[in-house]
């Protein structure tokens, strides 16, 4: 997405994920748990992605204490939380958004 070599209308959320599952488990079982393992790993490498609010977001506060070598203060923290949030947030939107335009 961020090249431009696939397009954001891939992106889904609990809509189509549903539809998937439903899919992948007419397929049969080994599909399904395939599918369900797919979906896991998944979510752990979104997870962490450098987004505060994310565990990747943490290990990046936590390097950039280190590099400065004291604590960050508590309003850029707090800050950061607020746009990793805003950036969750919409990306679930948007995914949702995406769900809806493909059912009308």
């Amino acid at each position: 997405m961020i090249t431009g070599s696939v397009s954001a209308e891939n992106i889904g959320g609990p809509i189509q994920i549903a539809v998937l599952s439903g899919s992948a488990a007419k397929a049969g079982l080994v599909t399904f748990i395939g599918m369900i393992a797919l979906l896991s790993i998944n979510l752990g490498l979104i997870n962490l992605f450098p987004i505060p609010i994310l565990d990747g977001g943490q290990l990046v506060l936590i390097a950039a204490e280190k590099i400065k070598g004291s604590p960050l203060s508590e309003g850029f923290v707090e800050f950061a939380y607020r746009i990793g949030l805003l950036l969750v947030v919409g990306l679930m939107v948007f995914a949702v958004f995406n769900d809806i335009t493909r059912i009308v």
